[in-house]
């Protein structure tokens, strides 16, 4: 089965012909060494099959050579990768709340990793990070965050990241996907978001959607548990109750966005 799916009906419907992608770029071996590296732990090594590193990073066109911009890392699962793969005029920097610097720079030291950490204030999308600076910018399961409150603080963070992106420079999204004929009113608690809510929010920041691929889809998650996405791995968040039950389903069902800044 490829790698890269053609998406189904619903999905090209919200999305658009332009959704579809029909063949999977080959990954570039500095991501391969850096997935293999051997300081990535056990633990995050056990995440490799539901997030699938390779394959992302591949449709998200990273290479040594890419100037990236992580945006809220947490405790650093994808940065333990993407922090060992620039070379040469590539980067790696971490993008957080001021209030997450510290933590930040902890976090790359204590993974033994090199990397830049830039702030930005998610209430007005103030940051230091330059114009037009920057060749890819990536969330992971992040964009939740930013809407579960209201308001306007996504908008604001898209349209930051649309500054910091060069010309022609890619906005790769990784998020919980809710299905487009789910009650909407589920992605104010429930961790998850219809594919169309962040096309919205990324084309009202002006970007355009390049393509979308199924390669974090997961089949067996049905987006009705009782605590939301938390409640499967890794954050089982009702502990031992049916716990066997969450972790045969595995990791939230994920939708796979690249949005590209028009030329």
């Amino acid at each position: 089965m490829p790698l890269f799916r053609p998406l189904s009906v619903l999905a090209v419907a919200s999305l658009g012909t332009a959704a579809l992608v029909h063949a999977a770029p080959a990954s570039n071996p500095a991501v391969a060494r850096a997935i293999a590296a051997p300081e990535r732990t056990p633990a995050e090594r056990a995440r490799d099959r539901y997030r699938h590193p390779a394959e992302t990073l591949a449709f998200f066109g990273v290479t040594p050579a890419s100037k990236v911009v992580e945006f809220s890392p947490g405790g650093g699962w994808y940065t333990a990768i993407l922090a060992r793969v620039p070379a040469g005029k590539g980067s790696y920097t971490a993008l957080v709340p001021p209030k997450g610097a510290k933590g930040a720079r902890k976090m790359l030291a204590d993974k033994g990793l090199k990397g830049t950490v830039a702030t930005i204030d998610p209430a007005t999308g103030t940051t230091d990070v330059p114009a037009g600076s920057q060749d890819v910018v990536l969330t992971f399961r992040n964009i939740h965050n930013l809407t579960m409150g209201g308001g306007d603080t996504a908008a604001k963070v898209f349209k930051a990241w649309f500054a910091m992106l060069r010309p022609g420079g890619t906005l790769g999204i990784v998020e919980h996907r809710l299905p487009e004929a789910a009650d909407t009113a589920k992605e104010k608690d429930s961790g998850y978001l219809k594919a169309s809510t962040v096309r919205r929010l990324a084309e009202q920041a002006g970007f355009k959607l390049a393509g979308s691929s199924d390669v974090n889809a997961n089949a067996k998650d049905t987006h009705d548990h009782p605590k939301g996405v938390w409640t499967l791995p890794p954050t089982y968040s009702l502990g031992d109750q049916d716990r066997e039950k969450y972790a045969a389903i595995g990791e939230s069902d994920r939708m796979t966005l690249r949005f590209v800044k028009p030329r």
